[in-house]
């Protein structure tokens, strides 16, 4: 099986029409509509992959602008986890187009109405907010192996890459508690307390994939809310438990989470995995706390009371 990690970008227009793609075959354009996007390079942040890619397959120069929502697709044994940006044209929609430089892809503005009636890619259909049983989690078949895996280690002198993506949550009680968990000593970052949350399954939505780590790690039932931030990292001497040093990529979708019916927090996934412990934690202990880098990252795009509000 393989993991991918992708950027798109919905762009739109005065009209609401969605600048989309399609391939040119024969002189004429055929064949399904898609959203102009693709596949992040190794340690590329999927903000920046969204701009550039937009820009290859449309002609179009855009500001991309925030994460609207994680989504995966997984079939032929290829599991792709997508993130859909909002961006604009700079200088508006007749400012170029892809067309006149004669590649393989035209570009055109489309109205959604005509794009959903089309034949037209899942990332579309995202975008559309229509159903789509090609979106996780409806796969082809069973994984024999559920979620990528650090790739084995290189001959000397080179050093192998590896890419996740993971689902996050920021977890709030009804008291204004966070809930954290604790990475395990041998894991990068060991002993810094750490959002619940971890890698995606093959077949499993990004927000499937939240609650269920939240359940592993805390052994609470949450409610999954927005889509928070997207953030990335890339560290190029990643040592895990393998022992070996990896070219290691992350991506983080970090999404609100509320449990409206909390208990003592407690690891229920198996022994020797990547948590040591969780515990709920008042707002003003963080302070006094080592945290990870993706809990400083949540801390300042989120209110904590007011998500506590809501749960």
């Amino acid at each position: 099986m393989q993991f991918r990690i992708a950027a798109y970008g919905e762009v739109r227009d005065e009209n609401g029409r969605v600048l989309l793609t399609r391939r040119k075959r024969a002189g004429r354009e055929s064949g399904p509509w898609h959203l102009p996007g693709g596949v992040i390079d190794h340690g590329e942040p999927p903000k920046r992959a969204a701009g550039r890619l937009v820009t290859e397959h449309t002609g179009y120069e855009v500001t991309v602008g925030r994460a609207l929502e994680a989504v995966a697709v997984a079939r032929r044994g290829v599991h792709t986890n997508a993130i859909i940006y909002s961006a604009r044209v700079q200088g508006g929609a007749d400012s170029g187009a892809f067309d006149e430089h004669g590649g393989a892809e035209a570009a055109e503005w489309v109205d959604p109405a005509r794009a959903a009636a089309e034949a037209h890619s899942p990332f579309v259909s995202a975008a559309l907010g229509l159903a789509d049983d090609r979106l996780a989690g409806r796969v082809d078949k069973a994984p024999q192996e559920a979620r990528p895996v650090p790739p084995a280690k290189a001959k000397k002198g080179r050093r192998r890459r590896g890419q996740r993506f993971g689902a996050y949550g920021v977890v709030a009680d009804g008291g204004g508690r966070i809930l954290l968990a604790r990475i395990a000593e041998g894991y990068p970052g060991g002993g810094t307390w750490h959002l619940p949350g971890g890698g995606v399954d093959f077949g499993e939505s990004p927000e499937a994939a939240v609650a269920r780590e939240i359940y592993e790690e805390t052994g609470q039932e949450a409610l999954v809310g927005t889509l928070l931030n997207v953030t990335s990292f890339r560290h190029r001497r990643a040592i895990g438990p393998e022992g070996y040093p990896l070219d290691w990529h992350g991506v983080r979708a970090i999404y609100s989470a509320t449990v409206p019916d909390p208990s003592a927090a407690q690891v229920v996934e198996a022994a020797g995995g990547s948590t040591s412990e969780s515990r709920w934690w008042d707002a003003a202990a963080l302070d006094d706390l080592p945290l990870s880098a993706a809990v400083e990252d949540a801390l300042q795009v989120v209110d904590l009371k007011n998500l506590a509000a809501q749960a």
